[in-house]
């Protein structure tokens, strides 16, 4: 099994789950997002913008699931959506032909959640986003996934997303991707 560099664990009952400082710790992170989404330096790059660009967004929070060395081993972050952000005026059209724009009101998007692969399937990711959504202090929650079975998926049906509209294209996105959402507080399984 695959070890973080400079770790002396793996086992992700070791983990802990807390705010971070995702502004300062960003290139970390994106270090646990390349691995996991499979991105090349250039994506990794034009990311880093972006993080930092929703980190000045009112209500931005990220938390951190870190080794007890210290290494980031995952990351969650979102903000309570805003319809003049990017991604709603991408998805809103899609979910409005389903009947479900209104869940661009009064919601707190989940914008990022990457567990590096050693802590897959584990507990980290589910811990990761029940944390953040548990006191975000809104009624739901949605995120965009791409659309496909996959462990993510999965993950997030068991906290109790479903699908709000499916096939959604962003620009430059070579699969397209499923908007999910969730009352609060999410399931507990």
């Amino acid at each position: 099994m695959a070890r973080l560099p400079g770790d002396r664990t793996h086992n992700p009952e070791h983990l802990t789950i807390g705010p971070l400082d995702l502004a300062a710790r960003v290139d970390e992170a994106l270090e646990v997002q390349a691995v996991a989404f499979g991105l090349g330096a250039e994506e990794v790059a034009v990311r880093r913008h972006i993080v930092l660009r929703h980190l000045d967004c009112p209500g931005a929070r990220a938390l951190g699931a870190t080794t007890p060395t210290g290494r980031l081993a995952g990351f969650v972050y979102g903000m309570p959506n805003n319809r003049g952000h990017w991604w709603s005026t991408v998805v809103e059209s899609y979910l409005r032909a389903q009947g479900n724009d209104s869940w661009l009101d009064g919601s707190f998007v989940i914008t990022e959640l990457h567990v590096h692969p050693t802590y897959q399937g584990r507990g980290a990711g589910r811990g990761l986003i029940t944390a953040l959504t548990d006191t975000c202090g809104l009624d739901r929650s949605i995120l965009s996934a791409i659309d496909t079975d996959s462990p993510a998926r999965r993950l997030y049906r068991s906290l109790g997303y479903t699908d709000l509209a499916r096939r959604v294209l962003f620009p430059s996105a070579p699969r397209p991707y499923a908007v999910m959402g969730a009352p609060l507080p999410l399931l507990r399984s």
